[in-house]
């Protein structure tokens, strides 16, 4: 903070002072400034601030499960999984609808026969949620592909896996959905 004031100060940086004499900065100057002492690609690049590096975000996954088995059994296997995901569980349809609109998960994994409003229902009402189209939707059912086309279908990108719940196919999908949303892919250090 103090080196950023003194640069200002000395017209390295364009910058003017607001009523409260807060500094408001000009992006251009930072950038001459950065591009003049060949750091821009440094900075660009890098996910750090005050040359410590952040560490990336955990991959959030929603499983969205009415049997407690199940869910005791998915919580287990994803705690194993290298980038250590972020499981949060719903135990039907209407849960799932509302943590899906808090918590922006990037992976959902769903069964869709459910009490309540069940896994067609809520998939369906998912799709019309435009802030969630990122989501990477998975269904874990025992229901085969005839079932599901008599019950409506799913709608298009949902991919449907059948039980017992396939952890090797899932963990696959779950890396490569976090490659594509720049989240950890491994446990994190600790001290």
């Amino acid at each position: 903070m103090r080196t950023v004031q003194l640069w200002a100060n000395n017209g390295l940086l364009t910058c003017w002072k607001t009523e409260g004499g807060h500094r408001r900065i000009m992006r251009d100057s930072v950038e001459r400034l950065l591009a003049a002492r060949g750091l821009q690609e440094a900075v660009a690049g890098a996910p750090s601030v005050g040359g410590v590096e952040e560490p990336a975000a955990p991959l959030r996954i929603l499983v969205v499960e009415d049997d407690p088995d199940f869910l005791r059994l998915y919580r287990l296997q994803l705690a194993r999984w290298p980038m250590q995901p972020e499981v949060t569980t719903a135990m039907n349809g209407i849960e799932g609808l509302v943590i899906l609109g808090s918590l922006r998960p990037h992976f959902l994994i769903a069964d869709l026969h459910m009490p309540n409003v069940d896994g067609f229902h809520m998939l369906r009402t998912l799709r019309t949620m435009p802030q969630l189209d990122a989501t990477e939707i998975v269904v874990v059912t025992g229901l085969g592909a005839e079932d599901v086309a008599q019950r409506g279908g799913l709608p298009q990108g949902i991919k449907i896996l059948p039980k017992p719940i396939p952890f090797a196919e899932l963990e696959q999908i779950a890396v490569r959905v976090a490659t594509e949303n720049g989240c950890r892919l491994a446990k994190p250090n600790t001290v």
